[in-house]
C-alpha cells in the first residue's frame, strides 16, 4: 500500500489505484493502516482505494457524532469529485457509511460494513476506570480479535495513548454515546443500497446476532461469515476477506 498522506485543504489521506472508487472508513480506535491488505489488493485491479483520516479526535466535542463524520464524508466526496462510490467501514466507520447511504444514497453505489455499530455494540466501557492500566488496556485490546496475538504492540500502544489522552478521551466517548444513541433500525428497510455484511463469527463488541439483524433489516443485503474471527475481519483473515469482498463486486457487477 502507499502510505504517504496526502494532505489536501482539510483533509488526509491515502489514495491508490485507478477505476471504480472505493472509500474505506475506519473505526474508532482503527488507522488507516488496518486496511493495508484491502488497499494493496484492489489498487492493483480495477478500484481506486481512498482511506480518508475522519476527524475523530479534531472537531468540537459538541459536534462530535456519527451524523458529523457523515457530513465530513459529503464534504471529501464532494472535493475529490467523486460519484457512485463503495463504501467500506468497519465498526464506527460502518455506521458512519451506513448513515451516509441513508441520507446521501445518490454518492453510493454499494456499501459493505463489518463488525459495523448502529444496531448494538459492546463497546470497552464507558469511562475506561484502568485507563491508566497497560495490561487492562492491552486484555480489552486482545478482547477484540479471536487470536489475540492480532492486538500487536503498536496497536495496544496507540490504544493506551488515546485512552490516556484527555481531549481524545472526551471525543472518543462522545462518538461511542452518539452510535449507542443513534440506532438505525427504523431507517435501515428504507434503504435500497446493495450492501454486503462481512462479520467475523466470534465477534464479541458486534456480536453475530447483530450481523443477522443488519441482513433482516436491510432490503438489499448479503451477509458473508469468517470463522475464527472477531471485530476486525479485514485484520484477522485478510486473504478471505478479499475474497469474499471480490466475490460481492463479482456478482453485483462492480
Amino acid at each position: 500500500m502507499n502510505n504517504q498522506i496526502v494532505q489536501e485543504k482539510d483533509f488526509r489521506y491515502i489514495e491508490s489505484g485507478k477505476g471504480q472508487p472505493i472509500i474505506i472508513l475506519h473505526g474508532l480506535m482503527g488507522g488507516l493502516s488496518n486496511f493495508h491488505s484491502v488497499s494493496d489488493y484492489f489498487s492493483k485491479k480495477k478500484y481506486k482505494v481512498i482511506i480518508p483520516e475522519l476527524p475523530v479526535y479534531s472537531q468540537p466535542v459538541s459536534n462530535t457524532s456519527v451524523k458529523s463524520l457523515s457530513e465530513f464524508l459529503l464534504e471529501f466526496i464532494q472535493f475529490k469529485e467523486l460519484q457512485n462510490v463503495i463504501l467500506l467501514g468497519n465498526s464506527l466507520g460502518g455506521h458512519v457509511g451506513l448513515l451516509f447511504t441513508k441520507n446521501y444514497p445518490e454518492f453510493v453505489r454499494g456499501l459493505v460494513i463489518t463488525g459495523s455499530s448502529g444496531l448494538y455494540e459492546n463497546n470497552m466501557g464507558d469511562g475506561y476506570p484502568k485507563r491508566g492500566d497497560y495490561q487492562y488496556i492491552k486484555k480489552k485490546s486482545e478482547d477484540v480479535f479471536y487470536d489475540p496475538k492480532t492486538a500487536t504492540k503498536k496497536i495496544v500502544d496507540e490504544v493506551f495513548e488515546s485512552v490516556n489522552d484527555r481531549n481524545k478521551l472526551i471525543r472518543t466517548l462522545a462518538l461511542a454515546k452518539s452510535a449507542i444513541r443513534h440506532n438505525m433500525a427504523k431507517e435501515l428497510p428504507k434503504m435500497k443500497t446493495p450492501t454486503a455484511i462481512i462479520w467475523g463469527s466470534q465477534d464479541s463488541v458486534t456480536p453475530p446476532k447483530v450481523a443477522e439483524e443488519f441482513n433482516e433489516l436491510l432490503p438489499d443485503s448479503n451477509l458473508y461469515w469468517i470463522d475464527k474471527c472477531g471485530h476486525a475481519p479485514m485484520m484477522e483473515h485478510p486473504d478471505r476477506f478479499n475474497e469474499i469482498l471480490e466475490s460481492w463486486f463479482t456478482l453485483r457487477k462492480f
